[in-house]
């Protein structure tokens, strides 16, 4: 199967010739352009594997200035397409100058059809090479957007719940046994994962959250277990997936309450066999991963209807954490409160802002159904909203959305995040059962989730 493109520039039309009759039944696309300043708008230049150029292309000119120039502005197009200069005067020092710049090679007019297949086909394999390599730079490049933004959520308790989850956490963290958090919505599950990651011995490593939630079914192998390029019409290029980012480290498969049926059989596999298979190749990978995983939903319920695999929930349970809903540690939430207040007085240059014990009562007698993340928001309206510095009871309202779901001035927006909330609560937050109830696809679910209840 023939591969790579090349690219010729050159003035004279019969070279352009006799090079694509000679590089065509080697190469997929040989393309050719007589004027270099065509190279400016040409399409997907960085694209080009191996680019042929002549030194010169003014008559009466044979310096070699216009092809240092020329391969100058293609070295900053496309710095990884490999360069070979073409010249018809032999003349040493300026090859030697060129190849200093950057250029991969040089043939001399006239040349020889083996001597000059063979040069391409050396600077094609250096161009594949390049672009790989770089590609494995540009996924390290990108593995500081993987990794959690500093963490500004609190840790903060002193009740007993509290206390008893921070006990199992620092007994489990040293341990490389796979963890299951479970808890409401906005209890910390991820904040949890973090905590047992900074006290493990993978510390030094990545933590790298997956949210299952999050990924179309079509994708869901790509993102978790890489590709190779080609593998399917969009694979442009290689790419690797969580799973191998995260060796060595921590893997947090957040909602896996929400993986679909029929690809919960590829996660148990790999998580039993400790190896992946990138989409389009038959290699295996092996993998050294500590695993962490999350959900909202009530698992064991889920393998009883039969939307949850028995033996993946085994496999992912090895240690359970029950994180308490904030209505059951209320002693915690002038801890909290306080905390979040010195956060957002900061961001928001208010840091003179104060407290009234009268306002702590009042967040204290809150019931709180969206948790820390809702006490977090709510501190948050509250300092931005303020024009005192001193917040008093009269300064705290909440967003309650069952005093809204029947209102008749409700908007289209308030009434799809109602109809939302309702299934959710009504199925416990099964996405894939409250996705049917509402005659919607899961991942559309998912997406209106994200837009109406942020995290």
């Amino acid at each position: 199967m023939k591969k790579g493109t090349v690219l010729i520039v050159d003035d004279n039309t019969t070279i352009l010739v006799a090079l694509k009759l000679l590089l065509q039944p080697h190469f997929k696309s040989v393309k050719t352009i007589e004027n270099p300043n065509l190279l400016l708008s040409f399409p997907n230049l960085k694209e080009v594997d191996v680019l042929l150029l002549d030194m010169n292309f003014t008559k009466g000119t044979n310096t070699g200035n216009e092809g240092l120039y020329w391969f100058q502005r293609i070295h900053e197009l496309a710095p990884n397409t490999s360069v070979v200069m073409m010249t018809a005067y032999g003349d040493v020092e300026l090859v030697v100058k060129t190849l200093k710049k950057g250029a991969t090679d040089f043939v001399l007019k006239p040349w020889d059809n083996k001597k000059l297949l063979a040069t391409v086909q050396s600077a094609y394999q250096l161009s594949r090479s390049n672009k790989e390599v770089n590609s494995l730079k540009e996924n390290e490049k990108n593995l500081k957007s993987l990794i959690n933004a500093p963490n500004t959520d609190a840790i903060i308790g002193q009740s007993s719940a509290f206390k008893a989850v921070m006990s199992m956490v620092e007994k489990v963290a040293k341990t490389d046994a796979n963890i299951l958090i479970t808890g409401e919505n906005g209890t910390g599950k991820e904040i949890i994962a973090k905590k047992i990651q900074a006290l493990s011995t993978r510390k030094n490593n990545l933590l790298i959250s997956v949210d299952l939630g999050a990924i179309p079914e079509s994708l869901f192998e790509s993102e978790l277990f890489g590709h190779k390029k080609g593998a399917y019409t969009d694979a442009i290029e290689d790419r690797v997936g969580k799973f191998e980012i995260a060796n060595k480290g921590t893997l947090f498969l957040d909602e896996i309450g929400n993986t679909p049926i029929q690809l919960q059989s590829k996660l148990l596999q790999v998580l039993q066999n400790r190896t992946i298979t990138k989409v389009g190749e038959n290699k295996q990978i092996p993998i050294d991963i500590r695993l962490i995983c999350a959900t909202n939903c009530n698992l064991e319920q889920m393998v009883a209807d039969g939307s949850f695999r028995e033996d993946l929930l085994y496999r992912i349970n090895t240690i359970h954490i029950e994180l308490p809903a904030l209505r059951d540690r209320k002693e915690d939430i002038a801890l909290l409160t306080k905390h979040y207040l010195a956060l957002f007085a900061k961001k928001y240059n208010k840091p003179n802002i104060k407290i009234h014990a009268s306002a702590l009562q009042k967040l204290e007698k809150h019931t709180w159904p969206g948790n820390i993340r809702e006490l977090k928001h709510t501190v948050e309206r509250i300092v931005i909203l303020t024009e005192s510095m001193q917040i008093t009871s009269n300064d705290i309202f909440f967003k309650n959305s069952k005093n809204t779901r029947f209102k008749e001035d409700v908007t289209l927006d308030e009434m799809e995040k109602n109809m939302i909330i309702n299934a959710l609560e009504k199925h416990d937050g099964n996405m894939s059962t409250a996705a049917k109830q509402l005659g919607i696809t899961r991942q559309t679910l998912y997406n209106k989730t994200k837009k109406h209840l942020p995290k």
